[in-house]
């Protein structure tokens, strides 16, 4: 899949982490359901790998799916076995670079200048700005625009609508949400609250400014 022209048509990736595995399944197909393209299933959820094969069969083959906090190798063979077409890492390590090795476009995580340009080096498609709400927010996603304009993105970590806006104004390629989109849906929780939240995300990042 071409993961950067995703993010940068729908500026949004939800993040799924359920302690109920059937729950967390719903939430996936809700999300899809509810327009939101770009889905990561983490791999710290109950029954994670499950919860990725099971999606996958039901979503068929060509929509986007993710695999979330993959950190070693191994998490990288497993989340490719399970259907997953793209990683998430929280930050640089085997699991970048197993990844890739299976063809897999990987949204790496970064937080300093010097972890941007090691991730470029290990061929991360995009940049997860993590925790980008301690880093600094906003503010620091310009800041990164200076010297690296042309990497892709991805702030995640205390997103909320607001901060999406204004990450996205500030020069972010995309956001990833999880709770403040999630809530407790992949724990059994509400989906109707799920979808209200679901559109209001997506009316969000569409309407901010680019």
């Amino acid at each position: 899949m071409d993961l950067r022209a995703a993010l940068e048509a729908h500026r949004l990736v939800a993040i799924v982490r359920g302690g109920d595995a059937d729950a967390a399944l719903r939430t996936v197909l809700t999300l899809a359901e509810e327009g939101v393209e770009l889905i990561e299933v983490s791999l710290t959820g109950k029954d994670a790998l499950h919860v990725i094969e099971r999606a996958r069969a039901a979503l068929g083959p060509d929509r986007p799916l993710g695999a979330g906090t993959v950190l070693t190798a191994d998490d990288a063979v497993a989340a490719h076995r399970a259907g997953a077409d793209f990683a998430v890492t929280p930050g640089l390590g085997d699991g970048v670079t197993a990844a890739r090795e299976r063809g897999m476009p990987v949204l790496a995580g970064v937080m300093t200048p010097t972890d941007v340009i090691a991730a470029r080096t290990l061929g991360a498609t995009a940049l997860k700005i993590f925790p980008a709400a301690q880093a600094g927010g906003p503010a620091y996603v310009k800041a990164l625009r200076g010297p690296f304009p042309q990497e892709a993105l991805v702030p995640v970590g205390g997103v909320d609508e607001a901060a999406a806006r204004a990450h996205l104004a500030a020069g972010a390629t995309a956001v990833g949400v999880g709770s403040p989109l999630i809530g407790d849906a992949a724990d059994g929780g509400s989906l109707d609250g799920l979808r209200a939240r679901a559109r209001a995300f997506r009316a969000a990042v569409r309407q901010a400014r680019p």
